[in-house]
């Protein structure tokens, strides 16, 4: 997996070093797990996905996060994004509204060893405001734009990567530290729900 996220353009080296030690099998659903690794989105319970390999590599290096970083991660879903994210940051604040998957993520992360990973339950789309200011933040559900409690929630040199469109179709946009907003390619998101999402 780890030679095609390469040869499909990822470079950031503690991406590709992340992806490769985070066991994407154990994120899946029992019947997919021979299929984890192929670059496609997964279905996962509650009607939520996993996304693909690519995708989720594109996404990390999109955020340029080093491990100094206190980051947010809105959309826990299978825990796998996080998982990777863990790898690479100081700690990781990832909140899921589905408390199902929210549990499922924290039994999984613990399990993997993850303990610099923390999952909340609750309304992920405007951030998570207790734990902030964080230095990134990663939105991993199609959002209508990026939310200004999101931006609140940042430091002053903190980034924010997100899909952004409608429920079709979005673009993966960054928004930088002096607020130039930079889109990077089509993707396509199940929608962000809650008060800063699609409702």
């Amino acid at each position: 997996m780890v030679h095609e996220l390469s040869r499909m353009g990822i470079r950031d080296e503690r991406v590709l070093v992340a992806m490769a030690r985070v066991p994407r099998e154990r994120f899946v659903r029992e019947e997919d797990r021979d299929v984890a690794y192929g670059d496609h989105a997964l279905a996962i319970a509650e009607g939520q996905t996993i996304s693909q390999p690519y995708v989720v590599a594109r996404m990390s290096e999109l955020l340029e996060v080093d491990p100094t970083m206190h980051v947010l991660e809105v959309g826990t879903g299978s825990g796998y994004q996080a998982a990777v994210l863990g790898e690479i940051a100081r700690d990781v604040v990832t909140v899921e509204r589905h408390p199902s998957l929210a549990e499922r993520a924290h039994d999984m992360l613990a399990e993997l060893g993850y303990d610099n990973v923390r999952v909340v339950a609750g309304d992920a789309s405007a951030g998570y405001a207790p734990e902030a200011p964080y230095d990134r933040i990663l939105v991993t559900a199609a959002s209508p734009g990026i939310a200004p409690e999101l931006v609140r929630q940042l430091t002053p040199d903190g980034r924010i990567v997100a899909p952004v469109g409608d429920q079709e179709v979005q673009h993966l946009v960054v928004r930088h530290p002096d607020g130039r907003v930079t889109r990077h390619g089509a993707v396509k998101f199940v929608p962000l729900r809650g008060r800063a999402g699609f409702g």
